[in-house]
């Protein structure tokens, strides 16, 4: 076996795809973002506009992030000491898990070291209790959440995005006593839409089914505490499970899901991604939980951030320019070809200091690739007219269809 071969040829094929992934050497500016500083291809620091990051209300450049997180450096050192088993449990795990179960209205959390974690070993256990488990799955769910469900070991259903109809199809022709999960998510941050939180609801209350929901692009964002979709909507009573990031509106790292004291004792008690991880850093916890209270009294940042959403589209539709229909503060730009996508960020980049990354397969479908941009309270109207000419510009340059 000529095992280079086997790799080369791999990496080839992504780029003759045209979907080989570069990531450009930046440094954000504390305290200016969405300045940052560039050194891809430049002699030293060339300044740009980032316009992707999911650090959606710039909260991890927020004062009382930052003076939190140097108190317990300070304070505590640097990392947690080992898993959460063994010597890595802190006061500051203690009192963000009860923050992020209050801001769910749950009995408890539990913290993982990333979203993608939190997702893939709560499903994955969920799916190994529970006997003859059969997990339905919106076709949309993220890669975390169909691994988890893979890894499962159980049956899966997949039922067409937000669905209701095909969804209850499936759900009746179950055996009334198998044990079902609903898995989806409350934003889909691809297309920018929203389940609907209590019409599935209703669903699993009539076929007596678990409801698992990621709320990973909308704890922060909606709602008067940042409590997401559910809160927003007045359903998180209603949800067996709400799984959340602390890494994108909260600003920092980590994951978590929220459930009532059982559940959460389960996946703690059997779940592997949690037992056998090195729990995260005193540091960043204390980071989260100044930017989770902070949250939970500020709407700021948060109408900040959607006052700039609603401008951005509306410049983009004005422009003539492919801009998906979106209910919420993900703004994503039809391009449609991978090659293209890529040439339109890296232009973008070198000319005009602008930094949004293509998302291409398998992230989202062949055919629908796209440039997906994040506008936050800090971003000005100046800023999105410069972005707006600039697209303008590429657009015609690469002779690419606008809107009609």
């Amino acid at each position: 076996m000529d095992y280079q071969r086997v790799f080369t040829q791999a990496i080839d094929r992504l780029h003759a795809e045209g979907r080989y992934r570069v990531f450009i050497d930046i440094l954000r500016n504390k305290g200016m973002f969405p300045n940052a500083r560039c050194f891809a291809g430049h002699n030293g620091p060339k300044p740009i506009t980032v316009w992707c990051s999911n650090d959606y209300l710039a909260m991890g450049q927020h004062p009382k992030v930052i003076a939190a997180m140097e108190e317990a450096l300070h304070d505590v050192g640097a990392g947690s000491g080992g898993t959460r088993n063994i010597g890595g449990n802190t006061h500051y795990h203690v009192d963000l898990e009860n923050e992020l179960a209050d801001l769910h209205g749950k009995e408890g959390a539990l913290l993982f070291t990333s979203g993608y974690v939190s997702n893939e070993a709560t499903l994955a256990t969920l799916g190994k209790i529970l006997p003859g488990c059969v997990i339905f799955s919106d076709e949309l769910n993220h890669a975390s959440m169909i691994a988890g469900i893979r890894n499962s070991g159980c049956e899966k259903r997949v039922f067409r995005h937000n669905d209701l109809a095909h969804l209850e199809e499936l759900l009746a022709a179950e055996d009334a006593d198998t044990p079902k999960l609903i898995a989806f998510e409350s934003v889909y941050s691809m297309d920018g839409d929203v389940a609907p939180l209590h019409a599935i609801c209703d669903l699993a209350d009539k076929y007596n089914a678990l409801t698992y929901l990621d709320e990973v692009h909308a704890v922060g964002m909606y709602g008067p505490r940042g409590g997401g979709i559910s809160e927003r909507d007045e359903a998180a009573q209603r949800i067996t499970i709400i799984e959340g990031t602390l890494g994108k509106a909260f600003g920092v790292m980590g994951g978590y899901i929220a459930a009532d004291k059982m559940i959460v004792d389960v996946i703690r008690s059997y779940a592997p991604g949690f037992i056998f991880t090195t729990s995260l850093s005193p540091v960043l916890v204390a980071g989260v939980l100044a930017a989770v209270r902070h949250l939970k009294s500020s709407s700021v940042e948060r109408d900040g951030q959607q006052a700039a959403a609603a401008r951005l589209k509306d410049m983009f539709a004005q422009a003539g320019l492919p801009v998906m229909a979106s209910t919420t503060h993900i703004v994503p730009l039809m391009v449609g070809d991978p090659v293209r996508a890529k040439k339109i960020s890296d232009i973008l980049l070198a000319e005009y200091g602008v930094y949004v990354q293509p998302i291409n397969y398998p992230t989202v479908p062949r055919g629908t690739e796209r440039l997906r941009f994040t506008p936050g309270p800090a971003h000005d109207e100046a800023m999105m007219r410069e972005l707006t000419q600039a697209l303008v510009e590429i657009w015609d340059r690469l002779e690419m269809r606008k809107a009609a």
